[in-house]
């Protein structure tokens, strides 16, 4: 009986140990598992970051070569702006310097041959403001008008600072030879050749 008790007692332990150790490596490998799945979700958190900071990073540099881009065209549009502005102050000052001369009741007396040669030109008159109207000579005008066998006449006409304009035929079309009207059409000559030698430069 004796033995027998023994038995159980070895029995009993036995099986109390085989069931403390199977649960034991049952809350092992869920431990294990767990820690498995923590490390996957850390894992995938911390490629999500790295995903999301490449992004904002890939961003960032785009925004930023953008900007520089965007810089650059302004400051080759504020520079084209500048080069045009003085461009059409070195005209300007030229006309006026053309205009202010000896060499304007020239340019005038030129303007009115060429008008003059065209057969259906009866009369031309030549528009300038009053000071360069009382400035030139009307007599020499009017000496040209006879020699071309046109009449040729001065008007005043102070809507325009500087220049003159030609009316042929008293048809209301007026030719303007203004000084802002030269320094528009020299502008827009030279503005193309300077834009292409900025091509160049670049």
């Amino acid at each position: 009986m004796e033995i027998q008790l023994k038995e159980l007692i070895d029995q009993i332990k036995q099986d109390g140990v085989a069931a403390a150790e199977a649960e034991a490596k049952a809350i092992l490998e869920a431990a294990n598992r767990e820690a498995e799945g923590i490390l996957a979700d850390a894992k995938a958190k911390a490629d999500k970051m790295m995903a999301d900071a490449k992004a904002e990073n890939e961003k960032v540099v785009r925004a930023g070569e953008d900007a520089i881009r965007q810089a650059g065209r302004n400051l080759l549009l504020s520079f084209r702006e500048s080069v045009t502005r003085e461009l059409r102050a070195v005209v300007g000052e030229g006309v006026a310097a053309a205009y202010s001369s000896d060499a304007f009741a020239s340019l005038i007396v030129r303007a009115v041959e060429a008008w003059a040669a065209k057969a259906d030109t009866a009369e031309i008159a030549v528009l300038l403001n009053e000071a360069d109207r009382r400035a030139l000579d009307e007599g020499a005008l009017a000496a040209l008008g006879a020699k071309l066998g046109k009449g040729v006449v001065l008007r005043a006409n102070d809507t325009f600072d500087g220049g003159f304009r030609i009316a042929v035929n008293g048809d209301g079309v007026y030719y303007d030879y203004s000084a802002e009207a030269v320094v528009d059409m020299l502008s827009q000559y030279l503005n193309p050749k300077v834009a292409a030698l900025l091509k160049e430069a670049k």
